[in-house]
């Protein structure tokens, strides 16, 4: 039976209502919807939601992200109630990297040690030894030892960005988000040409086509940043649109161009978050659930790697 809801309700004030009955933080990363980015206690990139979610006293967690996000707090916390308002918002980077298929390829290679991005499933994260994000790949590779061979998966244009940052040597896997791989560089060409002054910045899992063009690439919570600390006043932004939000709420002043994609449709923007709704998060508080379940004996394992992440972050 679908759950209803009364259609006379103010959601935004039933939430905060809820929030305090169940003593819940809601989370949310970037890419989602306007409505649930102003609901957030917290809003960030996967760096900052992991750590917030590791430090939070909340007895309930509503995550609005994806599915890898919320498995990783539930992880970061076994005894809370994690919420996530639709199960099915998934991810097509970590669904490109099955753990099957990672195993058999960390076999394959016994002396490197696994990176691999927090965009991957809870069971692919028990097999690897760090875990990163965008927002730390770079550091976290620097730190280890000039020797260290490196497994990073499963983004292979994050990988090859790390790696030109670093200098460092990297066996790839061959994963790519379907959002960060379908901005179309002619139209982004053409845009800088129709815009003179404007800057193009993009996230590091874009391929290197577009990042070349870029005048500054970083994590989600980087580009933000720079585009309110930056004295330009028009951007053209090669990632997930949903980011535009806060940063026009940040820099009401400036001009934010979603980059192209390489065809009609509007596949700049993540399906998968884009799942989450204003509704779905109220009925995940009110009813709590859908709820977030782990298999304990791989969340032990896949805290690991993730804790060695947040104390190399510090």
């Amino acid at each position: 039976m679908t759950a209803t809801i009364d259609l006379g309700l103010d959601l935004f004030a039933e939430i905060d209502r809820l929030k305090r009955e169940r003593n819940a933080i809601i989370l949310a990363h970037y890419y989602q919807d306007p409505d649930i980015q102003d609901i957030a206690d917290y809003l960030g990139d996967s760096l900052g939601l992991s750590q917030q979610a590791a430090g939070t006293e909340a007895d309930v967690i509503l995550f609005c992200g994806v599915h890898f996000m919320a498995e990783t707090a539930k992880i970061l916390n076994p005894t809370k109630t994690v919420l996530m308002p639709d199960l099915d918002a998934g991810c097509s980077l970590a669904d490109s990297c099955p753990a099957d298929q990672f195993a058999a390829w960390r076999a394959k290679h016994p002396d490197h040690i696994a990176i691999s991005y927090i965009n991957c499933s809870g069971d692919v994260k028990a097999l690897s030894d760090i875990i990163c994000t965008s927002s730390n790949a770079v550091s976290i590779v620097n730190q280890l030892p000039a020797d260290q061979k490196i497994l990073f998966a499963p983004d292979r244009h994050l990988g090859k960005h790390v790696m030109q940052e670093t200098g460092r040597d990297m066996v790839l896997w061959p994963g790519a988000c379907q959002v960060h791989e379908i901005f179309s560089e002619k139209q982004i060409v053409q845009l800088k040409m129709a815009h003179t002054g404007a800057k193009m910045i993009a996230h590091p899992e874009c391929e290197d086509d577009v990042l070349r063009h870029a005048d500054f690439i970083g994590s989600t919570s980087a580009l933000l940043a720079y585009t309110g600390k930056d004295a330009a006043s028009t951007y053209i932004v090669a990632t997930e649109a949903g980011i535009l939000h806060q940063m026009a709420k940040l820099s009401p002043h400036k001009t934010f161009i979603p980059a192209p994609p390489n065809n009609g449709c509007a596949c700049n923007e993540c399906p998968y978050m884009r799942v989450q709704t204003l509704e779905k998060a109220y009925l995940a508080l009110r009813d709590l659930k859908p709820e977030i379940t782990v298999d304990p004996v791989m969340a032990a394992k896949a805290l690991k790697p993730i804790q060695r992440m947040l104390d190399m972050s510090r």
